[in-house]
């Protein structure tokens, strides 16, 4: 289609050559007034439209001329952006690979295009990481802090929070020449306040990285409860702790992770009622299993109150190990050695696993059997490497006596009495019977 339309329009030049020609031989053009041109003693007479129209062709040419002088230039200028893009994209293509020396070198080629300096000298020092060279990499750093102040900026809070250094990090992104941030600069910058023990600044950025689509939905909601629960961490009070209650979104003040830090930063600034009341008003709006293992650890007294809320839970979730243990541990704290053993090897047998038998083995030592205890421990610390439990035995009486395996069959306690063994030995029959005197 393209030489149509040079036709097309070379046409279309020539009729409006022809037109403007007639157009202008007409007498009727003096009305728009003369132009006197005086040289040499003669004057040379034209029509305004005919000066006007010279002056056209005159730049016209003027321009081919400058374009024809120029054109070897700009060829020359084409084929090395030309060659420059060869040499970046081979470049990528060689970090991608491995290459490392490879790419640096063609990297290092490719940057002298100004239009792709920032991609190269960036890919230049992954390579050179990659490698483990220093030098190397402060060199490119160097040049791209030059050339880009906003990928270097990038680069270098990238570089350190993998030194866990996040203050510099935020300090580099703070920068007054990059501002506003790219949308890779607002994660970062996130990241970095998160590390920093600022988590409520970073809260305040997650309404940009949704704007601006830096992570996917999924992984924008992870990270929004992941800060609205440090930022109850950090809280330095009880006034700042309740502040930020009341910024949370109502939808987080039920999720797990947040109601267990409301409540351990609630428990460490001894506000003891509210962290559970909020723990239980979450238990009854959603049931978690952390929030009851929590619930059942919390070093707070009300320990009758609590027992009541866990044993109006067991009615509704009768085989939740996390409760089973949280209830044996309650009994275990109140002194109700039998009824705490009982939930414990509930627990065990719903599978609690070592936390359970770690447990059990406080509520032996509490009853003055170490040897039991110690056999709770063995299998707690079996259970964590995934090794099988061994039967409980007591070594105390006079006969050894195997305890029956309460893990899986819950019919007698653990902490019955052994048979009782005879001071004299009973007369036997062939058959093993007593017999009779």
């Amino acid at each position: 289609m393209k030489p149509i339309h040079s036709v097309v329009v070379l046409l279309l030049a020539v009729v409006l050559g022809v037109v403007a020609a007639q157009w202008l031989g007409t007498e009727s053009l003096r009305q728009y007034g003369e132009v006197i041109y005086r040289a040499g003693g003669n004057d040379y007479r034209s029509t305004v439209p005919q000066v006007a129209l010279m002056a056209l062709v005159a730049l016209l040419v003027l321009w081919l001329l400058w374009s024809l002088v120029a054109s070897p230039f700009r060829a020359w200028g084409r084929y090395r952006r030309k060659q420059g893009r060869a040499r970046l994209i081979e470049g990528l293509q060689a970090h991608e690979y491995g290459h490392w020396q490879r790419a640096e070198k063609l990297l290092g080629t490719a940057a002298e295009d100004d239009e792709v300096t920032a991609v190269a000298y960036t890919t230049a020092v992954r390579s050179a990481e990659a490698r483990g060279d220093q030098a190397a990499v402060d060199q490119y750093l160097q040049r791209l802090s030059t050339s880009d102040a906003t990928a270097y900026a990038l680069m270098q809070a990238e570089r350190l929070l993998r030194q866990e250094r996040p203050v510099d990090a935020i300090n580099a992104l703070d920068a007054p020449g990059i501002q506003p941030l790219p949308p890779r600069g607002l994660w970062l910058r996130t990241e970095a306040l998160a590390r920093a023990d600022r988590a409520h600044e970073a809260y305040g950025q997650l309404g940009a990285l949704r704007k601006q689509k830096v992570l996917p939905d999924d992984a924008v909601s992870e990270l929004e409860v992941r800060l609205a629960a440090q930022s109850l961490l950090e809280a330095g009070d009880v006034n700042a702790l309740a502040a930020q209650w009341e910024a949370t979104p109502k939808a987080l003040r039920s999720d797990p992770d947040v109601v267990s830090a409301y409540a351990l930063r609630a428990v460490a600034l001894d506000w003891d009622e509210p962290a559970l009341l909020n723990l239980e008003q979450a238990l009854d709006t959603r049931w978690d299993e952390s929030l009851v293992t929590l619930y059942g650890q919390m070093p707070v007294e009300k320990l009758a109150t609590r027992q009541a809320n866990l044993q109006r839970w067991l009615g509704q979730q009768p085989s939740s190990p996390a409760l089973l243990l949280a209830l044996g541990r309650i009994a275990a704290r109140q002194g109700e050695h039998v009824q705490a053993e009982d939930y414990l090897h509930r627990a065990i047998a719903a599978g609690a696993g070592p936390d359970a038998w770690e447990a059990l083995g406080e509520v032996f030592t509490a009853r003055g059997e170490p040897a039991l205890a110690a056999q709770c421990y063995g299998n707690a610390l079996r259970q964590q490497r995934g090794e099988e439990r061994v039967a409980l035995v007591r070594t105390t009486a006079p006969l050894a006596t195997v305890v029956p395996e309460r893990a899986t069959v819950e019919e007698q306690s653990l902490m019955s009495e052994p048979a009782p063994v005879l001071d004299h030995p009973v007369d036997r029959d062939a058959f093993g019977n007593p017999r009779l005197p």
